[in-house]
C-alpha cells in the first residue's frame, strides 16, 4: 500500500490557525474519497473530515465551522484548513484515502504517516 505523504502540522497558541496538506505520488487524489483522521493517546480516533468523490464534505460535530477540506487537484492534493484551534484539537493528524469512498469503519486502503498537531492554551 503506497503511503500518502503528509506535511502541515506543529504547535500553535490556542485561536492560532494551520493547513495540513495530504499528497499521493503515483494515484490520483481526485479518484479517491479522502478523509483525516486524528488520534490522541487514551482516545479513539476521530474522523474530522471527508471529501467524497463528488467533492461532498462532511464534519466532526467538534470542527464544524472551523476547519475546512478541500481539494486542489491541479496539485494532486487535499488540504486541511483549521482555525479557532483549541488545545482539544492537539493530536496526530492522519490523511487516509479510498477509492470505494468514505468508510465508516475507516478501513481507508491509504494512509499517510501523521503529523503532530499541538495547540497551547
Amino acid at each position: 500500500q503506497a503511503p500518502l505523504i503528509q506535511s502541515g502540522g506543529g504547535l500553535v497558541q490556542g485561536g492560532g490557525s494551520l493547513n495540513l496538506s495530504c499528497t499521493a505520488s503515483g494515484r490520483l487524489l481526485s479518484n479517491y474519497a479522502v478523509a483525516w483522521l486524528r488520534q490522541s493517546p487514551g482516545k479513539e480516533r476521530e474522523s474530522v473530515a471527508i471529501i467524497d468523490l463528488t467533492g461532498h464534505s462532511t464534519y466532526a460535530e467538534s470542527v464544524k465551522g472551523r476547519f475546512t477540506i478541500y481539494r486542489d487537484n491541479a496539485k494532486n492534493a487535499v488540504y486541511l484548513q483549521m482555525h479557532s484551534l483549541k488545545p482539544t484539537d492537539s493530536a496526530l493528524y492522519f490523511c487516509a484515502a479510498d477509492i470505494r469512498g468514505p468508510r465508516r469503519d475507516a478501513s481507508y486502503d491509504y494512509w499517510g504517516p501523521g503529523t503532530q498537531v499541538t495547540v497551547s492554551s
